[in-house]
Parts: C-alpha cells; sequence; structure tokens
C-alpha cells in the first residue's frame, strides 16, 4: 500500500511541475482599457503574431488577448493627445519558444486616427472614419470600412481590402494586392507582387516592375499605370475630359474601354514593340527607318485623352 501510495505521489508530483512549466511558458493574458479623456490619436507597435484592431462606439480604448511568450510587458498609456499601445519585447529572443507572438483584440473609438508598426504581424483593421496608416514587414493586411486617409503598406505580405474611401495608398514589394469596392483616390504598387483592383475610384495610379496588373474601374476621371515587364489588364469608362496614360517596357497592355470613349489617342512604340486597334478602323503607321511606330487618332468630340508607349511590349485598345 506504502508503495502505491509513493508512486501516486510521484506521478501527481510531475503532472503538477508539468502544468507549472507549461503555465510559465504561456504568454500573459492582458484585459485593460483606457479612457479616451479627448485623445485623438492611437500608435501600436507589435513586433509579431496577430491583431485585430476594430473601430467602436465606445470613448475607450480597450485591449484584450495574449502576449508573446518572450515579452516583458504590455505599454498602455495615454501621452497628451495619443495613446500608446506597445508589446515590449527583448532584445534578444529564444528562438527555441513558440514563436507564434502576441495575439491582441484592440478596440478604439471609430474617429481615432490609427497608426501601427510591426515586423511580423499579421494586422485585421477595421470601422474607422478618420486615417489609418498600417505598415508590417512580413505580415499580411486585412481592411475594411476605412475612411479618409489610408495608407497600408507591407513587404513581402499580402493586402486584401474592401470598402476603402478618401485617398488610398496601398503598397507591397513582393506580396499582392487585392481591392475591392474602393473609393477616391487610389494608388497602388508592388514590385514583384501581383495588383488587382475592382474601384469606383475616379482617380487610379498603379505601377509594377514585374507585377500582373488587373482593374475593372467605373467612371474614371484619370488612370495611369505602368509596368516594366508585368502584364496589364484594364477595363474602364473614361470620362469626358478624363485622361489616361500608360507604358510598359516588354509588359503587355491590354485597354478595354466600357463606355463610347470621346478621346484623343496618341500611341507609340519602339524597338520591338507592337500597338494594336481593335476600338476603331485606323491603322498603325510604320516609321519609315527603324522598328517604331504609333497610332494616332480621335473619338467623337476628342476632349479625353489617351496616351502610350512601349518598348517592346504590345499596347491593344478595344471597346
Amino acid at each position: 500500500m506504502k508503495k502505491i501510495f509513493q508512486k501516486v505521489l510521484v506521478t501527481c508530483t510531475a503532472i503538477s511541475l508539468t502544468v507549472g512549466a507549461l503555465s510559465s511558458l504561456a504568454g500573459e493574458k492582458i484585459d485593460q482599457s483606457l479612457a479616451l479623456d479627448n485623445a485623438t490619436h492611437v500608435n501600436i507597435e507589435n513586433l509579431r503574431g496577430e491583431v485585430t484592431i476594430t473601430g467602436w462606439d465606445q470613448d475607450k480604448v480597450m485591449v484584450v488577448g495574449e502576449l508573446d511568450d518572450d515579452a516583458k510587458g504590455l505599454m498602455f498609456e495615454k501621452n497628451g493627445s495619443t495613446i500608446n499601445i506597445k508589446v515590449k519585447m527583448p532584445r534578444r529572443m529564444n528562438s527555441g519558444r513558440n514563436q507564434e507572438g502576441s495575439v491582441l483584440d484592440i478596440k478604439i473609438p471609430q474617429q481615432l486616427k490609427l497608426s501601427f508598426n510591426g515586423v511580423s504581424t499579421d494586422v485585421n483593421v477595421s470601422n474607422l472614419t478618420q486615417s489609418a496608416d498600417i505598415r508590417t514587414v512580413s505580415g499580411n493586411i486585412s481592411a475594411n470600412a476605412l475612411a479618409t486617409r489610408i495608407e497600408l503598406n507591407t513587404v513581402s505580405g499580402d493586402i486584401h481590402c474592401k470598402n476603402l474611401s478618401g485617398d488610398i495608398s496601398l503598397s507591397a514589394v513582393s506580396g499582392d494586392i487585392n481591392d475591392r469596392r474602393s473609393q477616391g483616390t487610389l494608388k497602388i504598387s508592388a514590385v514583384s507582387g501581383s495588383l488587382s483592383s475592382d474601384t469606383k475610384a475616379n482617380e487610379v495610379f498603379a505601377n509594377t516592375v514585374s507585377g500582373e496588373i488587373d482593374l475593372t474601374l467605373s467612371k474614371t476621371d484619370e488612370l495611369s499605370v505602368s509596368t516594366v515587364s508585368g502584364d496589364v489588364d484594364a477595363r474602364l469608362a473614361l470620362n469626358e475630359d478624363g485622361r489616361l496614360k500608360m507604358s510598359s517596357v516588354s509588359g503587355d497592355i491590354d485597354m478595354h474601354f466600357t463606355n463610347e470613349v470621346q478621346a484623343s489617342f496618341r500611341l507609340k512604340s519602339n524597338a520591338s514593340g507592337d500597338l494594336v486597334n481593335k476600338l476603331t478602323e485606323d491603322e498603325v503607321i510604320k516609321a519609315k527607318y527603324g522598328p517604331s511606330s504609333k497610332l494616332y487618332f480621335e473619338t467623337g468630340n476628342g476632349n479625353a485623352a489617351v496616351k502610350g508607349s512601349t518598348v517592346s511590349g504590345r499596347i491593344k485598345i478595344s471597346g
């Protein structure tokens, strides 16, 4: 009986030590709030993990979640008109531990101006009415229902956004960008990533180096699109007095007009570039000397302006 008791005691002690060890490894649980008290900005910093930021109608900021296992704590304080939220991390981190990072759910008043900085943090942000500046390195960004001034930037992560309005800037290096139902002014760029946008923005500026561009636009005042070796496929209704500018080096551009466009067309190609006109019966004029060519013509009153150039790619226009 004594031996049985000793075995039970040893087993219970081992279980207790194991639970204690797991408990010490688990990240600190967070459930804190801070009154708005006339603050106008909120700055958030998190090295790694996942952060969800949602605008709400209460006059306080609330942080709920679990900190990174290596975190030294959470800074959550108000300094003047700014509320600062920062997961404090050591300079050197234990690479052998769980690398999932902090998982935080942050609620902020809708009217606050937001600034976020992270490294390998995925960010989900929604329902803000003033401005949002989101920057991460290898994390993904998901955004919905942001207004006024929006800047989303990642290096190797992807950006997925919808229902943005105002002055919008979306940027990635090797990540892809997918935009839906945006309005206002849209600037969208990548290096090797692909760009896709179905937008109601009246001014659109899109450029890549080697990535693909796919655009669906409605009533457009201005479109500027450029690529080096990527391809462009765009559909738009160009407004009267609208402006369209397109350029490529070795990439192809297919531009499809969904309205009865009334514009002056000035298209040029150099080197082994090619111009294709599926919009009117006007023909491409080849240079007498050299491989260049041009396509000049007008439709309707010619008030809008369409300009394009390519070096060794192709520009195709159609309606």
